[in-house]
């Protein structure tokens, strides 16, 4: 069985909140106070026996409406299903435990639990009459404080909570819920055997060669430990019969004291007398380093995350000593649950990596049921599965949860997934675009060029995108789509976030009437002036799809049809004589320089004539002449057709957003030049901050 759902109502962050788990590792992500730590907390209250259970006033939800505070006395519930496996047998272990749990007889079973913190019902209609006249929900938290949560109590109902029936602690001691929080000190608990942890892990393991041995039985295993333990106890007595001789002529001198002072009375006198177990020597055990080199480093003068790993390693150990039937008898565990925080704490990102490889290793091993982990960390989630994604934001005061795996379904039970879209998406989810899943707000862009230039275009704009959370990422141009699907707010387990697709309008064109003839690019300005010889077509399928103009939490920004083509052209166009273009790296320097300057006052033919010869010069005069744009236009297009031909798309981007950047600082000042923003892009980061 697994924990498959948890509902919690009125606790903390969650007003009223549904999460669905699946069995193996569970990775609860989301931005800062969005509740990933208040869902574990509310697992804590049912599972681990060595916290309180009782809660404060601040545990609340503190958005309950005064009208609903006058009609009974807040509660918090908390309810856990747990389902059945596939495959999963009706005597199992883990059915049999919760067997007075369930609320489903059909399979897959299903059982439930729930924690409910309640007044108790004697004081209900006080407490009603108490808060009947009051005028604000601040007033009625602060007689509940100071009147009414001393006489709350908790109970843990199993079942149908309708019934009433309290949950045995035994059946629930029989959930090993294994916590680390963020802030853990690991060294305090492992340096030597005098630790509890590892005292047991050591005493479970000794002799494990004989354990597990498959050649041997039960009764076989047994006799050859207990002759090792016999020997051991020899030993051991010969030991301490070693240390009696060595101590006797000391001891007479101790018993001389003892005399003296009136110790020793009715012939009797102090002695020495002891035994030494196997389990007293654990404790001068030490967790060592082993080096290379020989050279042996206590575990204390090992780095923290390394001692993170270990820490958790001797964890699992301990999981599975706990849940050995042979070794705990009736009090072994059934369910194993490993929860931590925040792994990536004191994580080399290459660690992290490795750190969620051997989690996945001991799920398949069977030493843990189910894992739950917490975390902000892009490279924990470019390691797991999609599937594995679980995230948690808030949209406005509501806590709202999506499931990234789920949003490539295309039915509602997920028996049929565009897999190809999913496929991709999964592939390409690295640190850097995994960094998607925890943004408020997104510009998504075709190239790298988009990337770099944007931040910066945005502070020409009169906007930080940093101030209002926004990342800029690439994702490639044919690939929107997939990466939209993760966002689309039309699905409901996707997460609403606000998507600003930037993408170029990329004019194209093919001969009419011959076989095989593929779609090449071309120059806004010669769409349209051979329509008997070419079929002309622009980069518009996404916009159709997401308009800008439409309502909706994803939207297209593109250049204008009738002059756009790629972002470098724009710019050019925009700011056709502005030498920040001009930057070190870029080809044909002196001639743009020089055609930026004649835009002004020279004709078009001078610009042409101007141009360097070559064949991308000869199309783009006889596609300047037979167009019917105006000189102005026509003029732009001259420079943002050369610049486009004279920029690489990285290093040019790289370059000119350092040029930006420092002109920006320089704003105020003589030295400030004015810079166009092209107006797509404008408005898409007016849209996205908005």
């Amino acid at each position: 069985m697994f924990i498959s759902k948890i509902q919690v109502e009125n606790f903390r962050s969650f007003e009223r909140t549904e999460v669905e788990f699946h069995e193996g590792i569970n990775v609860l992500i989301g931005h800062n106070n969005c509740g990933k730590s208040n869902l574990l907390t509310a697992m804590e209250l049912i599972f681990d026996n060595s916290i309180s259970k009782q809660l404060e006033v601040d545990d609340f939800y503190n958005g309950i409406s005064l009208e609903k505070l006058k009609e009974s006395a807040p509660k918090i519930k908390i309810t856990i299903t747990i389902t059945q496996s596939n495959d999963e047998d009706l005597m199992s272990d883990e059915l049999v435990t919760v067997s007075n749990w369930l609320v489903s007889l059909e399979t897959p079973y299903q059982a439930q639990v729930q924690y409910e913190y309640f007044l108790s019902s004697g004081e209900e209609e006080n407490y009603k009459k108490r808060v009947s006249g009051i005028g604000s929900t601040k007033e009625i938290w602060k007689i509940v404080k100071s009147e009414y949560i001393r006489l709350y109590t908790y109970k843990i109902w199993a079942g149908n909570p309708d019934n009433r029936v309290v949950a045995d602690s035994d059946s629930l001691r029989k959930f090993d819920y294994q916590f680390l929080n963020a802030i853990r000190d690991v060294e305090r608990d492992m340096f030597s055997g005098r630790n509890t942890l590892l005292k047991r892990v050591i005493d479970f393991f000794m002799d494990y060669e004989i354990k597990s041995d498959g050649k041997l039985d039960e009764i076989q295993k047994s006799e050859k430990i207990k002759e090792r333990k016999n020997e051991f106890a020899e030993n051991a007595d010969e030991i301490i019969s070693k240390l009696h001789m060595r101590l006797e002529a000391g001891n007479q001198e101790i018993l001389s004291y003892a005399k003296d002072i009136g110790a020793s009375f009715d012939k009797s006198e102090p002695g020495f007398e002891g035994e030494l177990t196997e389990s007293e020597l654990y404790s001068v055990l030490k967790l060592i380093i082993k080096q290379e080199t020989g050279m042996t480093l206590p575990v204390d003068k090992n780095g923290l995350g390394y001692n993170n790993l270990i820490f958790m390693s001797l964890l699992l150990a301990k999981m599975q000593a706990d849940s050995d039937g042979k070794y705990m008898g009736s009090n072994a565990k059934i369910f194993p649950m490993l929860v931590i925080e925040e792994p990536e704490a004191h994580l080399h990102p290459t660690m992290q990596d490795k750190f969620i490889k051997f989690l996945n290793k001991n799920i398949e091993r069977k030493k843990v049921k189910q894992v739950f982990i917490t975390t902000h960390s892009t490279f924990i989630t470019a390691a797991v599965q999609l599937d594995d994604l679980i995230c948690l934001y808030r949209d406005g005061i509501k806590t709202c949860i999506a499931y990234p795996g789920r949003t490539f379904w295309e039915n509602a039970d997920g028996t049929k997934i565009n897999a190809a879209s999913k496929k991709y998406v999964q592939r390409f989810l690295d640190a850097t675009k995994s960094n998607m899943l925890f943004a408020e707000r997104i510009i998504m862009v075709e190239g790298i060029a988009e990337q770099l230039l944007i931040p910066v275009l945005a502070e020409y704009n009169g906007n930080s995108l940093a101030d209002n959370h926004v990342i800029v990422l690439q994702v490639g141009g044919r690939y929107f789509e997939h990466f939209l699907r993760l966002f689309d707010q039309k699905n409901p387990t996707a997460i609403n976030r606000k998507i600003a697709c930037i993408t170029d309008i990329d004019p194209v064109r093919k001969k009419k009437n011959i076989k095989g003839a593929t779609f090449e690019k071309c120059y806004p300005y010669e769409c349209g002036i051979e329509e008997t010889v070419y079929e002309y077509k622009h980069n518009t399928a996404l916009a159709e799809i997401y308009p800008e103009k439409k309502e909706g939490n994803i939207r297209v920004f593109s250049q204008n049809k009738k002059f756009g083509k790629t972002l470098e052209y724009q710019l050019a166009w925009d700011n056709p004589s502005n030498e920040l273009l001009l930057t070190e790296g870029i080809s044909n320097a002196e001639e743009l320089r020089d055609l930026m300057s004649m835009v002004g006052e020279k004709s078009i033919d001078d610009m042409l004539k101007r141009m360097h010869d070559s064949e991308e010069r000869q199309r783009i005069m006889e596609a300047i002449q037979k167009s019917i744009w105006d000189d102005a236009e026509k003029k732009k297009a001259i420079v943002s057709s050369r610049y486009l031909n004279s920029v690489g798309k990285g290093e040019n981007a790289l370059e000119l957003a350092s040029v930006l950047k420092d002109n920006l600082l320089s704003k105020g000042t003589d030295r400030f030049k004015e810079f166009i923003v092209p107006e797509y892009i404008k408005n898409a980061i007016k849209w996205v901050c908005e």
